[in-house]
């Protein structure tokens, strides 16, 4: 509420009260009571004095010098006025009382007022309130979100992991600290930093920490904030929110989620949306338009850097673009020791081996670890979180969580069992493939089991020979249950093998030059930006029907040698095989120790504290040509991480699971 309407609710009570003060004024002394037949009796027994007539009331004083009030009758009493003068009483007749000019003009004023008090608080609030945001009058307005100096808790301290992008930003904040330490050498800041990177990896963390360190005025704000149905209320809300930075200069403007307003204008299909473009047009003018906006800085967080529009891009506006990646192993480390300071930790507990055991995480996958790991150890009843739920979380978030009350059948069970190992000794034997960390059949996710690889290092790029290895491991577990159960006893568990086997080997041939045959050449067309007036607007790149042929030959080649490898390298080793499978039934997940033991020949040490509850052996495996009619299994596959990008070639996260039947 503004100064105004406070001001008029204050003047109204004040007149309420003097009202009723000017009202209630009266005679001190309170003369005593009486019925008017006391009166008249009075009168004619000649006891009064004197009276006053006042309309009905009559005041008078009795011939003892006692005061007295009657009240008379609304019916006319012509014999009054003779019975007072026949008995020699004193008659003073009262002058109407008129109220004052001010008092007449307060009591009629005073429902136009209160009407008018309550049109300029419905006013207020539709206008937002005292905040001067919220209301429907106010959808012009900005809705960043101002953060004063001493609200920011967050500094360098609590960001880690990506130590080459907190260097690009430190000179922002010792520019806000202190601007003429660059001014005097003729040197000026970025007006704006683009933060980019893959969803988790800290952005609007590190945006935050720079404010904290700083001691300056944050405003924050999400892209699709300024969006909305009506043309120009974006554009309109750019221009309040750079207005409010500018008193509270120095100051950092962060939008998150910037590709929400700033994917490159005139594009897509259909036309362009005019809200979006006139809010971009808007941004492009402030940052960098006729009048500079001197000690704003905006920063912008997005991570697809590749739909925004140049202008946005271009010196001047968002001169640096600051990229945010997945951290290495010693930022993995760095960021759980961030998060490992928030549980009590067992003295067991070695950041660096899950650092080394989580390749390809972010820091929210890291922090969500440490999460899940808390709440392991409070399942348990413990004070104090160990290695144990560290690694039980590892697994659950890598593989999927256990489903031990999902029923399966031995014979089920012995497929899957067979079918894992087909894909772990294949992986173990092909060269250059990822060590194989854990196989289980124990249904986790939407999989029925899971074989993981994981890397001895963080790798970025892929070999011809990986992926070969790759393609040859994701047909181990069809081809083991070929061997097992028979050419018409093989389970649809293996279709996402089969998609993923096909696509590494079409991006060896048409993406990514790997063939032979076909040679250095790309023959799919990049397609992300065919909705952005991109390259690929007009559809895919036409290609001959020769080529296409040639294309789908190679990619076959491809296929059948990988298939015959992989299975004469099954062949070779089935008894492991067989040996792996019965161990699978036995402890129903295997490690990699316990596997060297199978491939060198040794039966697999039982796990730590492990006790058979059954005392014998495994089945042996069961051959029949009846295959499974799971209608879900093939809707039912948990895609692993693709070996080969779509836009940036062949890149991967290096964690890199294979799941069993009706679940991989």
């Amino acid at each position: 509420m503004n100064d105004m309407a406070k001001n008029l609710i204050l003047w109204l009570v004040i007149a309420a009260v003097l009202l009723t003060v000017f009202n209630n004024f009266s005679v001190d002394s309170s003369p005593q009571s009486m019925n008017y037949s006391q009166f008249v009796q009075q009168v004619q027994n000649q006891q009064v004095r004197s009276v006053t007539i006042d309309g009905y009331t009559i005041t008078g004083e009795r011939t003892d010098g006692s005061q007295f009030q009657t009240i008379r009758p609304a019916a006319e009493d012509p014999q009054l006025i003779n019975d007072l003068l026949s008995n020699n009483v004193t008659v003073v007749g009262q002058e109407p009382q008129e109220q004052s000019l001010w008092t007449r003009l307060l009591i009629a004023s005073f429902p136009i007022l209160i009407i008018l008090a309550i049109f300029l608080f419905f006013m207020r609030q539709m206008q937002g309130g005292a905040g001067g945001k919220g209301g429907p009058m106010s959808f012009g307005k900005s809705k960043a979100k101002l953060l004063s100096h001493d609200q920011v808790k967050t500094t360098f301290a609590d960001v880690a992991g990506c130590d080459e992008a907190k260097e690009e930003v430190e000179e922002l904040v010792d520019f806000l600290r202190d601007p003429s330490k660059f001014q005097r050498l003729g040197g000026t800041i970025p007006r704006g930093v683009l933060m980019v990177g893959p969803p988790g990896t800290g952005k609007t963390l590190l945006a935050r920490s720079i404010a904290g360190e700083a001691k300056v005025p944050f405003f924050s704000i999400s892209g699709s904030d300024f969006v909305e149905m009506f043309v120009g209320v974006g554009a309109s809300r750019v221009r309040d929110m750079f207005e409010q930075a500018k008193k509270q200069a120095p100051c950092i403007i962060f939008i998150d989620e910037i590709d929400a307003v700033g994917r490159s204008r005139g594009a897509g299909m259909g036309g362009g949306n005019d809200e979006r473009e006139q809010t971009l047009n808007q941004l492009l003018v402030e940052m960098d338009g006729f009048e500079a906006n001197e000690g704003i800085i905006v920063i912008a967080a997005t991570n697809r850097p590749d739909v925004l529009d140049p202008a946005l891009l271009r010196p001047g506006r968002f001169d640096r673009q600051v990229t945010v990646g997945l951290p290495d192993i010693r930022g993995r480390e760095h960021i759980l020791g961030v998060h490992l300071r928030k549980v009590p930790l067992g003295d067991d507990v070695k950041p660096q081996l899950i650092a080394r055991g989580t390749p390809g995480f972010s820091g929210a996958d890291l922090a969500n670890l440490v999460n899940e790991a808390a709440l392991f150890a409070a399942r348990r009843n413990k004070r104090l979180v160990g290695m144990d739920e560290l690694e039980l979380a590892k697994d659950k978030i890598m593989m999927g969580a256990e489903r031990r009350s999902m029923v399966m059948t031995d014979k089920e069970k012995l497929n899957t069992a067979y079918h894992e190992s087909g894909h772990a000794i294949i992986g173990l034997v092909m060269p250059e493939h990822d060590p194989v960390y854990k196989v289980t059949i124990i249904p986790r996710g939407r999989a029925l089991g899971v074989t993981m690889f994981l890397p001895e290092e963080d790798r970025y790029s892929l070999s011809r020979q990986q992926i070969i290895s790759q393609i040859c491991s994701l047909f181990g577990g069809r081809i083991a249950e070929e061997m097992t159960l028979g050419p018409n006893g093989v389970t649809t568990g293996a279709s996402n093998d089969i998609k993923r086997a096909t696509e590494l080997a079409h991006n060896m041939v048409a993406k990514w030059g790997l063939s032979d045959e076909m040679g250095p050449l790309m023959y799919d067309e990049d397609e992300s930006h065919q909705f952005l007036g991109g390259p690929g607007q007009g559809g895919g790149k036409l290609k001959s029907g020769e080529t296409t042929t040639r294309l789908d030959k190679e990619v076959r080649r491809i296929i059948d040698e990988c298939y015959a490898q992989a299975r004469q390298i099954l062949e070779d080793n089935r008894e492991k095989l067989d040996a792996m499978a019965e161990a699978l039934m036995l402890y129903e997940t295997i490690d990699s120790t316990q596997l060297k033991d199978i491939m060198e020949g040794r039966d697999p040490r039982p796990p730590e504290g492990w006790d058979d509850p059954s005392g014998g052996a495994p089945s042996a495996p069961v051959e029949d040509d009846t295959s499974r009619s799971d209608a879900s299994s093939e809707s039912s596959k948990e895609d692993g991480s693709d070996a080969g990008d779509e836009e940036e070639g062949p890149r991967r996260r290096p964690s890199d699971p294979l799941g069993g039947p009706a679940g991989h």
